[in-house]
């Protein structure tokens, strides 16, 4: 099962009443797609999420004493195992519609405002519109990213509206004969969560996330550190070179002053020493044992050079 699917299995499971359960109910209706059928004004809703088919069912039969609810499944094709899942409403279909502002023919897409005059029918309504038509990736994947489809740009807009109301910084992009709304934050995903009422599957995306992080984190200290040891052995390999064409060119390093001979000795004795260790074997600083090899960097060029130099003025 997928981390999205996870998230609105949680949230078919909790309780909710009266005008926060209309709220949902009316985004979960809205989102999924109305459609009547027949001279009798039978409603159907469709999902391919079980889970969302007993969610409508359960709020309808809940909200609206006596109406005539069915659940229905169809195969998709001999082939597949997907199903999908039909809620009709066979009963006072007009009223039931009415009562939740939502349009069978999709031509007001416009919420009333008796469906989202409180903050926990807003609320309410922002997970009814994720449970039916929203996803979330895992956060064990490389970007972390949430989103609620709608054929509406009305309705897109008026989501984007409640979610800023939230302080959720969501955005909306138009794509495949649609508009989605989307957050890409980690922390924001994390809020929205919270918003709905996702409590324990937003935990599990924290404590996926923080050690994702701290994996990621430690990698960077890893990379930074192993980048900077080989950064430390090219330079020393370097001035081992360096080191040794001096060596041959002048016959012999005693020729040097002490301070450049003894720098130069105890780099071919270290080869793979830092500077800072360097400096320590020689009782100098850092800094005085890169000023040191600066110098036989110098010199090795006037030689390469043919420059004239005199080695008891170094």
């Amino acid at each position: 099962m997928s981390y999205a699917s996870d998230v609105k299995k949680e949230l078919t499971g909790l309780l909710v009443h009266d005008g926060n359960a209309k709220a949902e109910l009316s985004a979960l209706m809205r989102m999924n797609g109305v459609s009547t059928l027949g001279f009798d004004q039978t409603v159907a809703v469709k999902t391919e999420n079980a889970a969302i088919a007993r969610r409508i069912y359960t709020l309808l039969t809940q909200n609206y004493v006596g109406v005539d609810v069915e659940v229905t499944v169809a195969d998709h094709n001999y082939l597949s195992q997907h199903k999908s899942y039909g809620v009709l409403l066979k009963s006072n279909v007009d009223a039931v519609l009415d009562d939740l502002g939502v349009d069978p023919f999709g031509l007001h897409p416009e919420i009333p405002a008796r469906i989202l005059n409180q903050k926990d029918k807003r609320r309410s309504f922002l997970r009814g519109a994720f449970l039916a038509a929203g996803s979330v990736n895992s956060p064990e994947k490389a970007n972390y990213h949430l989103e609620i489809f709608t054929t509406h740009e009305e309705l897109a807009e008026e989501l984007l509206q409640m979610m800023k109301e939230f302080d959720l910084p969501a955005k909306i992009i138009e794509r495949a004969g649609g508009f989605i709304v989307y957050i890409k934050r980690a922390e924001k995903i994390v809020d929205f969560l919270v918003v709905i009422g996702a409590t324990q599957t937003m935990l599990r995306f924290e404590d996926i996330r923080m050690m994702r992080d701290m994996r990621n984190s430690v990698n960077r200290m890893m990379n930074a550190e192993m980048a900077n040891m080989q950064k430390t052995a090219d330079a020393a390999n370097k001035q081992v070179q360096q080191i040794l064409f001096i060596a041959n060119a002048i016959g012999d390093l005693d020729l040097l002053p002490k301070k450049l001979r003894d720098i130069a000795k105890a780099r071919l004795e270290q080869p793979d020493a830092s500077l800072s260790e360097l400096g320590d074997s020689l009782e100098i600083s850092k800094s005085g044992a890169n000023h040191r090899m600066r110098k036989l960097k110098a010199l090795e060029q006037m030689i390469k050079d043919d420059v004239p130099y005199d080695l008891t003025k170094l």
